[in-house]
């Protein structure tokens, strides 16, 4: 009698393979797990799921079946996309201002909050055998590695507590909240996830101007404002203004009609009865026209937002971003919006735009979107 040989049924994670062994075993499917990685299975990259060639077409439904449970129970846990907030966090930075924003603001849109932290791991090796049926990755400090996800992992607990704490003692609304780690370098991957998943808003924290310096392009949020298509928000370190005393928004415009819908847009997610709205506009030469293009705008919102106070201002753009900032403090203004174009990343290299300009010389929150 012709012995049945062994085929690979599945390459899996290391703790997924274990699951599916036990149930293929429930079913009396004799299984083994190959080892990609013999000295650590737990961290290597895939394992392999063998049985014999006769078992085939039982084991193929029954793990359909699991893969199909495992995908539904996945999406369970996820809220509909657009319906998040997203805080990228440094896990042990600027954790207080970005919180306090990021649950107020999911509690305006009726959205859950997810902290995404991305890290660097060792770099790792690609090793090939005839002996296996696929390349396989081999770490080269697995010591390392293991500090890194510890490390990781301690600090997510410890944000977890100190969440639910301040959820505890009201200091923020009581919303759910979840955790990626991922790793990879922070812009990419916050620019991945919000292509993917498309949430409402991006909170990000930024440093003080007084702390800023001239390297301009390691900036992770300067790089999440300008490539970004997902609203972005960021707030300065040491910020004390709570978010619920956004009051008065300054919306820079140049006219174009786009800027109608952001600002709609910025009132939507402010959602206060109280709002003030100043529209600025940046012009080097002050003409009869540009008062008349913002006044018109002013009319405009009035008409939609009987509510909504309203007023312009026209700045000159050769006095420079100090004027701005001289501007902001006296009128008080709480929060800046703008929209903006996505620039080429040529374009980004050589010339700054207008929202990273106003990220590293202005204090005041920065809403930037991109309509």
């Amino acid at each position: 009698m012709k012995t049945s040989k062994r085929v690979t049924l599945a390459i899996r994670t290391y703790q997924r393979a274990q699951m599916i062994k036990a149930v293929l075993e429930q079913n009396g499917i004799d299984t083994v797990i190959h080892n990609l990685n013999l000295e650590n299975p737990e961290m290597a990259v895939g394992v392999r799921v063998r049985i014999f060639e006769k078992d085939l077409p039982q084991a193929l439904k029954i793990v359909e079946e699991m893969e199909k449970a495992w995908e539904e129970e996945a999406q369970k846990d996820l809220p509909p996309k657009g319906r998040n907030v997203l805080i990228p966090v440094e896990l042990t930075d600027q954790i207080n201002e970005v919180c306090k924003y990021g649950f107020y603001f999911a509690e305006k849109l009726n959205a859950d909050v997810v902290f995404l932290h991305a890290f660097i791991t060792p770099a790792y090796t690609i090793t090939s055998s005839a002996s296996t049926e696929i390349n396989t990755y081999t770490l080269t400090d697995t010591q390392t590695l293991r500090r890194i996800v510890k490390t990781n992992n301690a600090d997510v607990e410890n944000l977890t507590n100190l969440v639910n704490r301040w959820i505890d003692e009201g200091l923020i609304p009581k919303r759910k909240f979840s955790f990626e780690l991922r790793e990879g370098v922070p812009e990419d991957e916050i620019l991945a996830y919000s292509r993917k998943e498309e949430p409402s808003l991006i909170i990000m924290g930024a440093r003080s101007r007084n702390r800023k310096d001239d390297n301009l392009i390691g900036s992770v949020t300067a790089e999440v404002l300008e490539a970004s298509k997902i609203p972005v928000l960021a707030i300065s370190a040491g910020l004390e203004m709570k978010p619920e005393e956004i009051k008065r928004v300054a919306f820079f415009t140049n006219f174009d009609q786009k800027d109608l819908i952001a600002i709609d847009t910025v009132i939507s997610f402010l959602k206060k009865d109280d709002l003030e709205l100043v529209f600025m506009h940046a012009t080097e030469k002050k003409e009869g026209w540009d008062e008349v293009m913002l006044a018109g705008i002013k009319v405009y919102f009035a008409k939609h937002y009987p509510k909504l106070k309203t007023e312009y201002a026209i700045l000159q753009k050769d006095r420079g971003i100090e004027h701005l900032q001289e501007y902001l403090s006296q009128s008080k203004i709480d929060l800046v919006a703008l929209n903006t174009k996505k620039r080429s990343l040529f374009a980004r290299f050589f010339n700054q735009g207008i929202a990273t300009k106003l990220l590293f010389n202005v204090d005041t929150p920065l809403l930037v979107l991109k309509v």
